[in-house]
């Protein structure tokens, strides 16, 4: 099996024959995985991702759909014998592949090696067959959405590095001709691409066509004048001023009458590449600073992040860049890195200060970077200003006629930086820090750039590169889990790969192990002074009280996402101090802002947090569950209008400030679907603590995704909260839990297993005097039954059941209880019944019920009718459900119901189960 990206999105089979992978938005969604593999995308991610403008209202049903095909597609083909799989996990769905599967990495990897090669006949031998890989732009046949187009131009981008590659390695072959070919047809399809066509000019030198080179200079020049106003590049009229230098050598020695047929153009001294080209041409002038520390080693990928830095830092006159992100994100390598690469381009010089912002030393005073700054520039120290003012207006002064690069590494706030910016628009300034700066944004139109954490893909490769690629291919599975342990931080990373680097006996499996104990995990990630924890103590030393108060209390929240009644709830706050407290961390980084009132805390944040305070848990994580059982139960309200809540909170339970609201069921089953792990953790949590009242009800309030999702893997967890039911003492739990659970076993066909616990749930509901309780177990077990071919006992638990419903008035257990009467009348033949159970049905399912369920009934009625003869009407009924299951995103009804109106003459008995799930009553 190989995946595709570049060109059009494909999967191909071992024989090489594709996999049907549908429409354009499924080919999107492929992508999205794709460009991030073995990492998790999340929902809103992808959401943009499909839709390049406003989403329709069902977004997240018609990506879970698609979700659903893909899956399908990959499972029908043995996806998993290659090693592939598409997981959930919380708010995003990750893609399992290995990555050499992948014809975007094998493409990297090829580059990669050629760099590396000393052997010019070997680079170009796997350059071109890397290049081979390519048959047309990156993603194509996907959505046009920015999501996607940031992935497709930095694989473009590596495309014509490998381009640049392939000429230099012709070039050192001495192939001019080839070399020249090469280039010249991707400097037409890229005529602006500066460093390309200085490339080109170099090499057309070489192969003896000198002249062709400056007209090709000449062009661009003007090319550049007309379209976008700009001179060339440096790196341009460098190569320029090569050429003309190397002509007028030639011509000195005609008129000397020296003999140049040993100087022919294609012998000339022409440097071997542009950078070359530009430090033969342009010597360092004497006083230009160049105080950037020295390239970081081991520097990993970041092609994202390089490539939109190469965007903005000439995009204006002047631009000042910050590079934003969390502690240990690698924003310094980052930043380092990108300025040598760059430092041709900066003929002025390279400024660099670390400001100490967030470090254990007092932040640096701006004179003395002032004074650092004119010294490196040539003020002599007899002559240096006295005064800050006088500092800053004689910096101003000798930076306006510069081409120079500033970084300013490590800022505390946006104050301590407006005095260090340079005076030119020829001037770039480049600002680190876990601040978001937004007063420099304000005052200075400050462009920022996020970096965020490593993908899999380039986390794995940081540890190879400590450890050696022997060490990380004898264990991939593990360097994987590693890497997502260390939330992809480098400075995790390189801390983990420190102490492995120490203890080569342990291996990675082992250290992953470790690591997977939260309350050990922050102390195995220090080396001496430098590590995770103290990287973020620093970060929280500089916030403001509010920040830091609801930081200490943020140790018990058991997932990754947080919003603000979430945290009020933590804290022991109201909803503004927690959004006043929130906003405060997100600018420093501490948590990411993903939308109005919703953040993100990764784990090892979370669990420096809990390190801090871990006394206040107890009472922190009742106040959480709580919290959560009242979401929950809003939740279910919203997801299943018109039902009976199956359980009400606990005695004693503290209200919170603010419950989450849900607009409609779509809206509430996303949040479960989002938040299934976080909920998970909570019972987790609350089993440990022995909270079992609340763990219980965590459980059984899940159930409305429960029963959209059934074959997703929910035994476990009911089985959990059937074993706190029963710690509780609660038999109406026990029974509701049984019940729940009997009904999901059935549905992943294990009857045996899913009768013992149905024949127990309706006794145990009348113990407790529970009498929905006790109905909706009577129809679990029918639907049960009915299932394994008993065609006696269904009838009378069902009716009995409806009996139970009609005279406490519940009309969401009466219509189910109608519901499966009709499907159970339909398979023993008595069609009129059937249909007057469903019509019954129907007429309880108003529009406040949610609309599966009267699809499901309409589809249900129309068989019915059909089979006694009615098919008109049957015709009327079938139709209407499949409008309203394509209104309500209802896709697998619609299928049910189309299959049933194609086939309206024959006598179906019932749809297939595997087409349209039974639905159970509410736990």
């Amino acid at each position: 099996m190989q995946f595709r990206v570049l060109g059009p999105v494909a999967v191909t089979t071992t024989n090489g024959a594709p996999l049907p992978l549908g429409p354009a938005k499924r080919r999107s969604l492929l992508a999205m995985l794709l460009a991030h593999p073995n990492t998790p995308v999340g929902v809103e991610r992808l959401t943009e991702a499909l839709w390049d403008e406003e989403p329709p209202r069902h977004a997240r049903t018609v990506l879970q759909g698609h979700v659903s095909r893909l899956r399908a597609v990959l499972a029908q083909h043995d996806a998993e014998t290659h090693g592939v799989e598409l997981l959930t996990q919380g708010a995003a769905y990750r893609l399992r592949l290995p990555e050499a599967l992948l014809d975007a990495r094998r493409f990297e990897e090829s580059l990669r090696f050629a760099r590396r090669s000393t052997d010019p006949a070997e680079a170009v031998a796997v350059l071109r067959e890397a290049l081979g890989l390519w048959q047309g732009p990156a993603f194509a046949g996907t959505v046009h959405s920015a999501p996607l187009e940031a992935p497709a131009h930095a694989l473009e981008e590596l495309r014509l590095t490998a381009v640049e590659e392939l000429a230099r390695a012709y070039g050192l072959l001495g192939d001019h001709g080839a070399a020249a070919s090469v280039l010249r047809a991707e400097a037409t399809a890229h005529p602006l691409r500066e460093s390309l066509v200085a490339q080109l000019m170099l090499v057309l030198a070489r192969a003896g066509r000198r002249a062709d080179a400056l007209d090709r200079y000449h062009r661009t020049r003007k090319l550049l004048a007309d379209e976008i106003g700009v001179d060339p590049a440096p790196v341009l009229t460098d190569a320029y001023r090569t050429l003309l230098r190397v002509g007028a050598e030639v011509a000195a020695d005609l008129d000397a009458g020296r003999d140049t047929d040993a100087r022919t153009p294609t012998d000339v001294a022409v440097p071997t590449d542009v950078e070359t080209a530009v430090a033969v041409a342009a010597a360092v002038p004497v006083g230009t600073p160049q105080l950037l520390p020295r390239r970081p080693r081991g520097f990993i990928a970041r092609q994202d992040e390089l490539a939109v830095l190469d965007r903005v830092t000439s995009a204006v006159p002047g631009p000042v860049v910050t590079l934003i992100g969390a502690a240990g994100v690698g924003k310094t390598a980052l930043a380092v890195h990108w300025s040598h690469g760059r430092r041709a381009d900066f003929p002025g010089g390279t400024l660099f200060a670390d400001l100490c912002g967030f470090s254990p030393t007092p932040p640096r005073d701006t004179r003395a970077v002032l004074r650092e700054f004119l010294l490196a520039l040539g003020v002599p120290v007899e002559r240096m200003p006295g005064s800050p003012t006088a500092l800053g207006a004689r910096y101003r002064e000798l930076t306006a006629g510069r081409r120079l690069l500033v970084v300013l590494d490590n800022a505390v706030d946006s104050e301590q930086i407006r005095p260090l910016l340079p005076g030119g628009d020829d001037c770039v300034t480049l600002v680190t820090s876990r601040d978001r700066l937004d007063g420099l944004v304000a005052t200075d139109a400050a462009r920022p750039v996020t970096v965020g954490a490593l993908p899999t893909g380039d986390a794995t490769s940081l540890l190879a590169a400590v450890l050696g690629p022997e060490s990380v291919a004898a264990e991939p599975e593990a360097a994987a889990r590693l890497t997502g342990l260390c939330d992809g931080l480098p400075l995790a990373l390189r801390v983990a790969a420190a102490r492995l680097a120490t203890r080569p006996h342990r291996g990675l499996a082992s250290f992953a192990g470790e690591l997977a104990d939260e309350q050990h995990r922050l102390d195995l990630l220090k080396a001496e002074d430098t590590g995770v924890a103290a990287a973020l103590g620093l970060s929280l030393r500089h916030l403001p009280e509010p920040a830091r108060r609801l930081f200490h209390h943020l140790g018990p929240h058991t997932g990754a996402t947080l919003d603000t009644g979430t945290a009020a709830a933590l804290a022991d706050c109201t909803p503004a101090q927690a959004t006043l407290a929130l906003d405060q961390l997100a600018a420093a980084q501490l948590v990411v802002e993903t939308g109005p009132r919703s953040y993100v805390l990764h784990d090892l944040v979370r669990l420096f947090a809990r390190s801090l305070a871990p006394g206040r848990e107890p009472a922190g994580l009742l106040r959480l569950l709580d919290h959560w059982v009242q979401t929950l139960l809003g939740a279910c309200a919203a997801a299943e209008p018109g039902g009976e809540p199956c359980c009400a909170p606990p005695a004693g339970a503290r209200r919170s400030a603010e419950i989450r609201r849900f607009a409609d069921r779509t809206a509430a089953l996303a949040w479960y679907s989002a938040e299934r792990g976080t909920l998970r953790a909570a019972v987790e949590a609350a089993v440990a603590a022995g909270f079992h009242d609340r763990a219980w009800r965590l459980v059984l309030l899940q159930w409305p995704l429960i029963v959209w999702q059934v074959r997703d893997g929910w035994v476990p967890l009911l089985e959990q909260g059937l074993a706190s039911a029963e710690l509780d003492g609660d038999p109406a739990a026990q029974s509701r839990a049984s019940a729940l659970l009997g009904w999901v076993l059935s549905e992943e066909g294990r009857p045996e297993e899913a009768l013992t616990r149905l024949e127990r749930a309706p006794d145990l509901a009348v113990r407790a005097g529970d009498i929905a309780g006790e109905a909706v177990a009577r129809i679990n077990l029918a639907v049960a039954l009915m299932r394994h071919g008993d065609r006696e006992r269904p009838a009378a638990l069902l009716a009995q059941a409806l009996t139970l419903a009609e005279r406490e008035g519940l009309t969401e257990t009466a219509t189910l209880a109608h519901q499966h009467l009709a499907q159970h009348l339909l398979s023993v033949g008595a069609a009129a019944e059937a249909a007057a159970h469903a019509a019954h049905g129907l007429a309880l399912a108003a529009p406040v019920l949610a609309a599966p369920r009267r699809v499901v009934l309409r589809t249900l009625y129309g068989e019915a009718l059909a089979a006694v003869g009615r098919t008109g009407e049957a015709e009327r009924q079938l139709r209407e459900a499949v409008r309203e299951a394509r209104a309500n995103a209802y896709e697998e009804g619609e299928l049910a119901a189309r299959a049933a109106l194609d086939g309206l003459r024959s006598e179906r008995g019932r749809i297939d189960a595997g087409a349209r799930p039974d639905r159970p009553g509410p736990p």
